[in-house]
């Protein structure tokens, strides 16, 4: 009997709420839609043929070019790209390693195209408990809202701190508090 395939088997059983895949990527990943996050998380940690019980990160690519040359040859739009490292302690792949999945759930830099209101993406911390930490990381720092969140704030930068530095748009304060940077 041979391995089934992950891919085809979230769209079986998700249809649309599996956007797109890449499985050739160097990293293969599989794209899943905000709406659908919570309830495909669910299925691949309890599903017993997955068993994804250990949320690596999650991190944020931030698909923005400030120059307006080199972002007219950039062949997208800005956007973001949250992303999950999964991996199964209990399925092995064939090599006898972690079994993992990369999902990535793609979002606008801004919602509602308002700028500074951040994108919303739902919260997994009731699938794994260590979302909790990544998710508050990934907003202070990206500035992704994790809505159902149970404690959503600043976790690096102080609570007063503006901005989400790891934005391809920050600009980094020349004062804080009165303590000028370099």
């Amino acid at each position: 009997m041979s391995e089934p395939n992950l891919y085809e088997t979230l769209q079986a059983k998700f249809g649309d709420q599996i956007a797109n895949a890449n499985l050739e990527a160097i990293d293969p990943w599989i794209e899943v839609t905000a709406t659908g996050l919570v309830e495909v998380c669910q299925f691949l940690k309890h599903d017993p043929n997955w068993q994804f019980n250990l949320l690596n990160c999650i991190t944020v690519v931030d698909y923005f070019e400030p120059d307006p040359k080199k972002a007219a040859k950039a062949g997208w739009e800005p956007h973001l790209e949250v992303v999950y490292h999964l991996s199964s302690t209990e399925q092995k792949s064939v090599n006898g390693s972690c079994f993992t999945v990369v999902l990535k759930v793609m979002t606008p830099r801004w919602k509602d195209d308002q700028e500074g209101q951040l994108p919303e993406v739902p919260s997994v911390a009731g699938v794994w408990r260590t979302a909790d930490w990544h998710e508050r990381e990934t907003f202070d720092l990206s500035g992704v809202m994790f809505t159902e969140h149970p404690d959503l704030r600043r976790i690096l930068c102080p609570e007063d701190w503006e901005g989400h530095p790891l934005r391809k748009d920050y600009e980094m304060p020349l004062e804080y508090h009165g303590i000028r940077g370099r």
